[in-house]
């Protein structure tokens, strides 16, 4: 990623407050309508090839129809993005191109947040590109980033599935006030909240991915994203920056970024280093899952390190 920004949480389980968005927009705010092929954007990865039904252009003017009603019976992905930076210009044509071949199974929303700044923050956008799923009217899940497109599809099946089943209330209220806590940057809040949820349930998979990333909140508190990963660069043997490196990727979409440092850190290493950094590692991968392929590609590598 050429601009690494941290965010709060890569998971979202209804932590956006869209409210204020809802009603009518300002008189100023641009109406924007469906993309049609050859239609210029001022998004990065320029006209959907899908169509008006694949792929259309979000502002204040249009959300609340767009995106939240629609969501009521389409699952909507908002792609929040900007001309300019490379990641985002790359990402959009792809996101595009599979908003087609889902032939109305779901709608691409594209948010410009430089044009948009209002939706950008109410959607806490802190890296571009980020997108979000939105399915009955409310936020489900998020990352920012990019992701392999393998990936991306998985993601993608997830969120149909979701759209197949009623979400007007939360799966666990539990969980949704932890990562509000998490949301809202009240790490003792969030970890005592996920801690009680794990002493009821031990194999909570949420709640174990939502401790994790307190975990990485706290230990990248106050560091400088681009100078920790400088410092890290310089210094390939030391074992603190190479991990706080990690957590900034992790935090700033570049998972599979971090677990290759730290694979190559515990083949660098032995002793108390190497399981240092061995410990760190499993502490991520509960973050994404065991089903995420970069995880799985991940403990592959990570078992040819050790063995």
């Amino acid at each position: 990623m050429s601009d690494p920004r941290i965010t709060s949480s890569i998971f979202t389980r209804g932590a956006v407050d869209l409210s204020a968005l809802r009603g009518t927009a300002p008189a100023s705010s641009r109406p924007a309508t469906p993309s049609q092929p050859g239609a210029p954007t001022g998004l990065p990865g320029g006209p959907a090839t899908g169509g008006a039904a694949a792929a259309l252009d979000v502002t204040e003017a249009n959300i609340q129809s767009e995106v939240l009603e629609r969501s009521m019976t389409t699952p909507v992905v908002v792609f929040f993005g900007a001309a300019g930076y490379p990641d985002s210009d790359q990402f959009a044509p792809v996101l595009e191109r599979l908003a087609a071949e889902g032939a109305g199974q779901w709608v691409l929303a594209r948010v410009d947040v430089q044009e948009n700044p209002r939706i950008a923050q109410m959607f806490q956008i802190q890296a571009i590109p980020t997108v979000y799923a939105v399915v009955g009217g409310r936020p489900i899940d998020a990352f920012p980033g990019v992701i392999p497109e393998p990936q991306l599809r998985q993601w993608l099946a997830a969120v149909l599935k979701a759209g197949g089943v009623s979400v007007a209330e939360p799966e666990d209220p539990r969980l949704d006030e932890a990562d509000d806590a998490l949301m809202s940057g009240d790490l003792d809040a969030a970890e005592q909240a996920y801690r009680k949820i794990l002493a009821e349930s031990p194999a909570d998979a949420a709640a174990e991915a939502g401790l994790a990333q307190v975990g990485v909140a706290r230990r990248v508190a106050g560091a400088d994203p681009q100078a920790a990963l400088a410092t890290a660069q310089a210094n390939p043997d030391d074992v603190d920056a190479q991990l706080l490196a990690a957590d900034i990727e992790v935090l700033s979409g570049m998972a599979e970024q971090a677990y290759a440092r730290l694979v190559g850190l515990v083949r660098r290493t032995a002793g108390d280093d190497r399981d240092k950094a061995r410990q760190h590692l499993i502490a991520l991968f509960s973050i994404a899952g065991p089903d995420d392929p970069a995880v799985a590609s991940a403990r592959r590598a990570l078992a040819s390190a050790l063995f």
